[in-house]
């Protein structure tokens, strides 16, 4: 039952030096630089997307992420969902307004899976990049790089992944798009969707909780993602695997690293989802033709490589 979740809105990204990162995230991925803070926090977002930023910088210690948030529709949506998250159980921590550059009130939780999530009504809108409301063109001639469009989901490892099903179909709204089970029905893959994508959030179960294997941003056409390639090899940017198809959701894929060593997906394609659909089910032996639907089999630093 759908309770409001809008769309993935935000994920904060640790990272070693902020203009290694800037380059990367910037010049390469092609998302805008909007705004700077006085924690040194840099804003994000691309260029399709409406509100202010969806991505923020943060220098640190350690890679990895500390947050994504999710946009409800509305402030009183926001306080229903902050009371069953408290029922559920989950530590609740209120953020004011403005903690984050032009967003409103966040209310941040930890899921079983060990990630912290938080979700928001209110942030400033600033439209689409370079295009204006009204008799739009059809996209703004200053993009740079891959051009990514918008940030789309992440995918996280980490514990407990019934317990955090639970707590994003049964409070949270979500649907189950897609999984992977052992032969004993042992679900260590989820798929959840909060709109018609073949997924806003996904998780894989893992020994330790917490981790944080990739953000993922779309491109409009498997040109693109080929396109993406090229400019991954032109300025030797570590490389995961790609181009190549998921079996899991059929987008059109590539992954690569950041300077901090953060894994980015760009992705094309995928399947759509309505609320009557049953879950796609993969079988556990399958995962490799599941992940890497070519290859048909899963190379050694995607399963380990977290941050």
């Amino acid at each position: 039952m759908k309770k409001g979740v809008m769309r993935p809105g935000h994920v904060q990204i640790r990272v070693l030096d902020i203009e290694e990162a800037l380059a990367h995230y910037r010049d390469l991925l092609g998302l805008i630089e909007i705004d700077r803070d006085d924690q040194g926090r840099v804003y994000l977002k691309g260029w399709t997307e409406v509100d202010k930023f969806s991505v923020v910088l943060r220098e640190a210690d350690s890679a990895g992420m500390d947050f994504m948030g999710f946009k409800v529709l509305s402030e009183a949506v926001l306080e229903s969902l902050r009371g069953e998250l408290a029922e559920f159980g989950c530590e609740i921590e209120d953020i004011a307004a403005g903690e984050l550059n032009g967003c409103g009130r966040r209310v941040r939780f930890q899921a079983p899976s060990g990630h912290f999530f938080e979700l928001y009504a209110t942030k400033e809108q600033t439209g689409k990049w370079g295009l204006t409301e009204r008799n739009p063109e059809a996209w703004p001639r200053d993009l740079k790089g891959m051009k990514a469009t918008r940030f789309d989901h992440c995918l996280l490892y980490g514990t407990h992944l019934d317990k955090t099903w639970e707590l994003f179909r049964d409070v949270l709204g979500f649907d189950m798009a897609e999984q992977v089970l052992t032969p004993d029905g042992t679900r260590v893959a989820q798929f959840l969707t909060a709109s018609m994508k073949a997924h806003d959030i996904a998780f894989i179960d893992h020994a330790e909780p917490g981790k944080f294997h990739h953000a993922s941003f779309f491109l409009e056409t498997w040109e693109d993602v080929l396109r993406a390639a090229d400019l991954i090899s032109m300025t030797d940017t570590s490389i995961d695997i790609g181009p190549t198809r998921h079996g899991l959701t059929h987008g059109k894929t590539i992954y690569f690293f950041d300077p901090s060593g953060n894994r980015n997906e760009v992705f094309c394609g995928g399947d759509y989802h309505y609320p009557d659909h049953p879950p796609v089910t993969w079988d556990a032996d399958q995962l490799g033709k599941a992940i890497f639907y070519h290859d048909r089999v899963l190379n050694e630093r995607f399963l380990s490589v977290l941050t």
